[in-house]
């Protein structure tokens, strides 16, 4: 039991040991906990200088030799959901060995105009008061200009992104979101709409979007819409929808014809859900509707074992992991390796099962996808300790540190070499 305990200890540390080391030596010395960095961009088309904050897997930092490439998520308003959404996607995709979504690179956008670069046309008066407006808009186009010209091909040259994009937004972000999938579907795979701002330019937007929406195929594209409880106090659905007196419920009015318009095209191709929230307002309901959306929009990412798992021999558990990554890999449009992880946590489940022969062969899948990986060859070291076998346990601590330094592994090294040289005394 005390073996399998070790071995279970060892395999659930799913960052590699250089990995480990550097992150915790980086706490203890700068004190802080760090989840993003900030860049800049100068942008010709908007005409001033523009800064993102970026947020980078942890993996990626000990992942560099295999030139792996991770999603990107795109979100507006960047600085008020950066830390909701980083802490969602952590929490979804590696937190607690969690593989409901992927890992992804988050390039949040703080604004500068907002009302300028959110809005996809010019209007002189407020929709709801009919004065005379005192912002800027109808920007909005030029804004995503500067994303596809300017933003998306910086951040696919500077850090691991692929071209697999989430685009998220809430109220005139979720405006823009909607303008983006109707006018620029070509630039991102995943919408998220947060109580898109519809009513905007008394619905003429809403008008074209519906009317594009129709008139065209969105095959391989998806959307998510969630929609707040921004109806007076008593009033129902189908009460609101009818409410056409009341210009102050043109917000969600516009909403539920926009989804009730989609909901009735079968045929356009595009993979939609819309969701109301009843206990959450405008303000409230961003981080409820990124957490339902990033589930919505990665069905298919989790590998799930099925019911006939533990009777599959060993060729064919691998060649269901592969099968399974095969399929990501076609969502994504670039090869995707099974996560040195994710094996591990498969590993684990096969020594708990009394299966210590998958396990091996798992074991030597990573070694095989990740031949320059220290704890890949710690894992299989410690497979080897479980099963009572020193020699070759030894074996493989030394080939993980011909690869590189890790204070952990030699004192493991150092402990069984000198339990060799006492058994041989």
């Amino acid at each position: 039991m005390k073996k399998k305990l070790l071995f279970t200890f060892i395999i659930l540390s799913l960052i590699s040991c250089n990995q480990k080391e550097k992150t915790a030596d980086n706490i203890i010395r700068t004190n802080k906990i760090v989840i993003g960095q900030i860049d800049s961009i100068y942008s010709n088309i908007l005409d001033e200088s523009r800064k993102i904050w970026i947020h980078i897997p942890e993996s990626a930092k000990d992942n560099s030799s295999y030139k792996i490439k991770y999603p990107v998520l795109y979100l507006l308003d960047g600085p008020e959901h950066f830390y909701s959404v980083t802490g969602i996607i952590k929490q979804l995709s590696t937190t607690n060995g969690n593989t409901v979504v992927p890992e992804m690179i988050i390039v949040a956008i703080p604004n500068t105009d907002r009302s300028r670069d959110l809005t996809p046309t010019h209007v002189d008066f407020d929709f709801f008061s009919g004065d005379s407006i005192q912002y800027s808009s109808g920007g909005g186009n030029k804004f995503l200009d500067f994303m596809e010209d300017e933003l998306i091909p910086h951040i696919e040259k500077t850090y691991p992104a692929s071209s697999y994009r989430t685009f998220v937004g809430h109220s005139f972000g979720g405006l823009s979101v909607i303008n983006a999938l109707v006018n620029r579907q070509h630039l991102f795979n995943n919408y998220v709409a947060i109580d898109p701002s519809l009513w905007w330019d008394g619905q003429s937007f809403l008008k074209d979007a519906n009317s594009i929406l129709s008139a065209n195929k969105f095959h391989g594209k998806a959307l998510y819409v969630g929609v707040a409880n921004t109806m007076d106090e008593g009033m129902t659905i189908k009460e609101v929808r009818n409410d056409t007196l009341n210009k102050y419920s043109s917000h969600i009015r516009s909403i539920l014809k926009f989804v009730n318009s989609i909901d009735t095209q079968n045929d356009n191709g595009l993979l939609f859900e819309w969701k109301y929230y009843n206990d959450d307002d405008h303000s409230s309901v961003p981080l409820i509707t990124e957490y339902d959306a990033f589930r919505f929009l990665f069905p298919w990412y989790k590998f799930k074992q099925g019911n006939n798992w533990y009777s599959l021999n060993t060729q064919e558990t691998i060649n269901l992991i592969n099968s399974h990554y095969t399929n990501i890999s076609e969502k994504f449009g670039y090869k995707v390796i099974p996560p040195e992880r994710v094996i591990n946590l498969i590993v684990n489940d096969f020594m708990y099962s009394k299966m210590p022969k998958k396990a091996y062969a798992l074991l030597n899948l990573n070694i095989k996808n990740y031949p320059k990986s220290t704890s890949a060859f710690e894992s299989l070291g410690d497979y080897y300790l479980s099963q009572s076998d020193t020699l070759n346990a030894i074996k493989e601590f030394k080939n993980g540190l011909k690869i590189g330094e890790c204070k952990t592994l030699k004192e493991k090294l150092k402990k069984l070499e000198n339990a060799e040289a006492n058994k041989n005394q």
